[in-house]
């Protein structure tokens, strides 16, 4: 018999979104349930040029991170942030606590795409002496769990999970193994990606994936909508402070809830697109549930992976009403914040914690009602009052990667 796994809390959260620095910043700003989304100067003259960037400017973004700043990439600095974030809601200080007890494990996805561009084009315009010394180091995407290993004197396991868009997730789900296992007592665990870049976008648009909608911005990004045509691309992170439950409470923390279960599989069928049927996906929604000890009707809640693609948002409509056929309630928060590829599944972790803490549940962007042949209960217009219990949350990335989160209420 698999011995029982100990039970994890989440102590602490940080968000760094198109809404803004902090949670509560992201929080209202999904539950306003208006699209982040705007025309981008940096991709003028694309066949797409918007996107759902943060609204904080480099120098402030340069500031809050102090002296190292100049050798972070983008993604790694919003890692930074979001993490530091992470560690002060859980209550706990880098200064104090055992370093070598403490993992760090940030996905991310595409890594420094935009510093990959600006250095070639140094290469091209003025030879090889113009090229920065730390370009490589600007673009792997291991720095932003290796910058956050350092800005916290975090000296345990330091993992960067890439499963595309499951990559936030992916690394939430490997930090409760290795608490689960001992290795650590702390794990500070997310996604950051900032990959809004001429190179990045042309390619989500040659494969048909970003929507077209350059004449409606805002309502671009829409969610299990019948109309839907592709997400917009986003940048960001998201961060969560793990521990063993039993940990938290010896030090009087109280948890914002529990990750009661995970669930990761691979669809082993093509580099971009799911199966019709969702075996992968269908498969971690029931391991998330069977490690929590929960039945599938007693979800309460889904956070969608709704990117606002045709495929995907069919193939995930379908999955929910047929695994999940008593209808519970489903937000997708891509509508608001847009798609930040690995950072995303972190987010929407964070944002499903808070959706049970604040027992509403936020709306859909740009949705009046799902697609006729869509079963599923969306959110939508206005958040919804909801005592929220149990809760999961989806994350599918390219490669066929499906990670689900499940979350229940202390």
């Amino acid at each position: 018999m698999t011995p029982a796994r100990p039970p994890i809390a989440v102590t602490g959260l940080g968000l760094l979104t198109p809404a803004g620095e902090g949670a509560e910043a992201t929080w209202a700003a999904v539950c306003a349930g208006h699209s982040l989304a705007a025309r981008d100067p940096a991709l003028n003259g694309l066949p797409v040029d918007f996107s759902c960037r943060l609204p904080l400017q480099d120098e402030d973004i340069d500031r809050a991170i102090g002296r190292t700043s100049w050798r972070m990439g983008r993604f790694a600095k919003l890692a930074v942030l979001a993490a530091r974030e992470a560690v002060r809601d859980a209550g706990l200080d880098p200064a104090n606590w055992q370093g070598a007890r403490v993992a760090t494990v940030i996905g991310c996805g595409m890594g420094g795409t935009e510093k990959w561009e600006e250095q070639y084009a140094r290469l091209d315009r003025h030879g090889p002496d113009r090229v920065s010394p730390l370009a490589i180091p600007m673009i792997i995407p291991n720095l932003a769990t290796g910058e956050v290993s350092i800005d916290l004197h975090a000296h345990g396991i330091s993992v960067a999970p890439a499963t595309a868009c499951a990559s936030g997730a992916t690394a939430i789900a490997l930090a409760r193994d290795l608490l689960a296992a001992d290795l650590c007592d702390v794990a500070v665990a997310g996604g950051a990606e900032a990959a809004i870049s001429r190179m990045g976008v042309t390619g989500f648009w040659r494969m048909g994936a970003l929507s077209e909608r350059t004449g409606a911005i805002g309502e671009a990004s829409r969610p299990f909508a019948a109309d839907r045509d592709g997400f917009v691309i986003a940048e960001g992170a998201g961060v969560l402070v793990l521990e063993r439950a039993a940990d938290a409470a010896a030090r009087r923390a109280r948890p914002r809830v529990l990750l009661a279960g995970c669930g990761s599989t691979s669809d082993a069928h093509h580099p971009t697109a799911p199966p019709d049927t969702a075996h992968g996906a269908d498969a971690a929604l029931r391991t998330a549930l069977d490690e929590a000890g929960l039945a599938p009707y007693d979800v309460d809640h889904v956070n969608a992976h709704g990117t606002s693609t045709p495929l995907n948002d069919a193939t995930e409509a379908a999955l929910i009403a047929r695994a999940l056929p008593h209808r519970p309630s489903v937000t997708a928060n891509k509508g608001v914040l847009g798609h930040s590829l690995g950072a995303a599944g972190a987010i929407e972790a964070a944002l499903t914690i808070l959706t049970i803490q604040h027992r509403h549940v936020p709306p859909i962007a740009n949705l009046q009602a799902p697609a006729p042949d869509f079963d599923i209960d969306c959110v939508t217009k206005q958040p919804r009052h909801q005592d929220v219990r149990t809760a999961v949350s989806h994350s599918f990335g390219f490669g066929g990667h499906n990670v689900v989160l499940a979350f229940t209420a202390t």
